[in-house]
């Protein structure tokens, strides 16, 4: 699967689960797209680096969402 391809795969299917969710784990990602985790990784980090994914952690757990979604977001901004 091309980047292209996968990246609007990943988009769209993170924008048609938003009501219900906004942080993603890793092989959630890796199921959208169909591919080994591997090439998975490779598309996921490219997708962080273009401001497309945003990536969490909580130090325990390392999570992939759309950038300004989810509760995080609003909390992110206040001192």
């Amino acid at each position: 699967m091309e980047y292209q391809e996968a990246k609007d795969k990943i988009v769209e299917e993170l924008t048609k689960k938003l009501k219900t969710k906004s942080k993603f784990y890793f092989n959630d990602l890796a199921k959208i797209i169909e591919t080994k985790p591997r090439d998975a990784k490779k598309i996921v980090n490219q997708m962080v680096t273009e401001g497309i994914l945003e990536y969490w952690s909580s130090g325990s757990t390392s999570m992939y969402g759309l950038p300004g979604t989810g509760k995080q977001a609003s909390a992110e901004g206040e001192e």
